[in-house]
């Protein structure tokens, strides 16, 4: 379907216009009709599929079609992180270009106090659309700054990874500053239960989308090491070894972790950063600045903060820990081989993690090659798809009688001792409908509406 077939404002489509978008991603095809009707909506899609103008074409369209308050919030769209935030915000600068009565302002943390006052400026005028993280939207209500109860429009994107990062209480405090009477979008890149309890206590009567998970592209070279939680720096110093690191990302289950690999990468003599959420967000900006620009060769990162990276030169993605569901290894492993390049996806799968890759096997259906490792590294755990319960079973029928001595060393069965790490406007036309439309520098003429 084309989005000149749905029933969008004619100046939203004069952007997509501009913007070289011509057919829906299936999210989107999907879910704008129903949102156009007014039906709250829960959609589970992956990032990437296009949901951030799923929601936003729409509401975007029947704020400009409709009679809504011009001195009051009518939509509240909440992120996870700033980098999200940042991401719809660019979405908006582009869908909005011709829609001149439609104000908008984002509001994070980590800004100093200038920010803080043109966010409270904005929100006192009441900017029609407000993008917003959940713990500076609560700064702003606890000292009166904003008033939602004339807001239409409420709107939870990447609501899984909010409830992860402990956001829940937030988002109810917040949905108690809302009228009853509004339209509630949640989008969503898993569906467990908690998600499930969440739409029905938010949620009226809501129609379902649900986008079936894309398999990685097949550009991406996928491979694992499985290992013991201590060979894993050494496979990785092999890695660097054999070819020389550039625009690498490594991602780590635990902030602590990936501070530790980050700290030991260095010490071995690595151009290696971390980005975890205990940097202040001029740090994170920074890190990431110089990874963008070629001054950083290593990026070690969480799930959580690699959100907000868009970079599609990535050469290698190493992922420390294995993901806990399907979407995130997709997620990881998408953001090599993008723009029709190659890449590479190497995961090291330790005993207790092997259950958890044998499930994303089973996605892929398909066996990922398993690298046997370097002479030097000693011997490799069995991979089997119980993983650690099958070895802690087995090591129990041991002690009751048979195999190996209990006062055995651990190097007799090839286990290593120990390693040194604890446990405005764009200026280019993309093709990428998710959040980061950019729009071109010419206007295109407008059409006239229809009498």
């Amino acid at each position: 379907m084309q989005f000149e077939e749905l029933d969008l404002s004619y100046d939203i489509l004069d952007a997509l216009a501009d913007m070289n978008f011509v057919d829906c991603t299936p999210i989107q095809e999907q879910a704008i009709p129903p949102l156009l009707e007014g039906h709250d909506l829960i959609g589970v899609a992956q990032t990437g599929t296009g949901k951030t103008a799923a929601y936003l074409l729409p509401v975007l369209s029947l704020l400009r079609d409709g009679d809504y308050p011009r001195d009051a919030i009518n939509c509240v769209i909440m992120a996870p992180t700033r980098e999200l935030a940042q991401q719809i915000d660019q979405a908006m600068e582009g869908f909005s270009y011709y829609l001149d009565d439609t104000s908008s302002v984002s509001v994070y943390g980590g800004n100093d106090g200038i920010r803080y006052e043109q966010e409270k400026r904005a929100l006192s005028l009441g900017a029609d659309v407000v993008i917003a993280t959940p713990g500076r939207l609560i700064s702003h209500l606890s000292l009166g700054n904003v008033d939602l109860s004339r807001v239409s429009f409420f709107i939870l994107d990447e609501a899984d990874r909010m409830l992860d990062m402990g956001f829940y209480d937030d988002i109810m405090q917040i949905v108690k500053h809302l009228p009853r009477k509004r339209q509630t979008i949640m989008f969503s890149a898993t569906m467990p239960a908690k998600i499930v309890d969440l739409a029905k206590t938010i949620l009226t009567d809501p129609v379902e989308v649900k986008i079936a998970l894309n398999k990685p592209a097949e550009g991406i070279h996928q491979s694992a090491y499985v290992c013991y939680e201590a060979q894993k720096l050494p496979i990785i110093d092999h890695l660097f070894h054999e070819r020389k690191p550039e625009r690498v990302i490594i991602f780590v289950g635990k902030k602590i972790h990936t501070k530790d690999v980050a700290i030991t990468l260095k010490r071995k003599g690595y151009n290696a950063e971390a980005m975890h959420s205990d940097l202040m967000q001029e740090q994170r900006d920074d890190v990431m600045y110089r990874f963008k620009t070629g001054q950083v060769d290593i990026l070690v990162a969480t799930d959580i903060v690699a959100r907000g990276i868009d970079i599609d030169d990535i050469q290698l993605v190493i992922n420390y820990d294995v993901p806990h569901d399907e979407e995130d290894y997709v997620h990881r492993i998408g953001r090599t081989a993008r723009a029709g390049k190659d890449g590479r996806a190497i995961t090291l799968v330790s005993e207790k993690d092997q259950p958890l890759f044998a499930a994303i096997e089973r996605f892929l259906e398909k066996e990922v090659p398993k690298e046997p490792l370097p002479e030097e590294l000693g011997e490799a755990p069995a991979y089997t798809e119980r993983g650690e319960r099958s070895r802690r079973n087995n090591h129990s029928r041991k002690r009751r009688g048979g195999g190996k001595h209990r006062g055995a060393k651990a190097q007799q069965s090839g286990k290593p001792q120990s390693d040194s790490l604890p446990q405005q406007r764009a200026q280019s036309q993309p093709q990428n409908s998710d959040g980061q439309p950019q729009t071109s520098n010419s206007k295109r003429r407008r059409r006239k509406k229809k009498e």
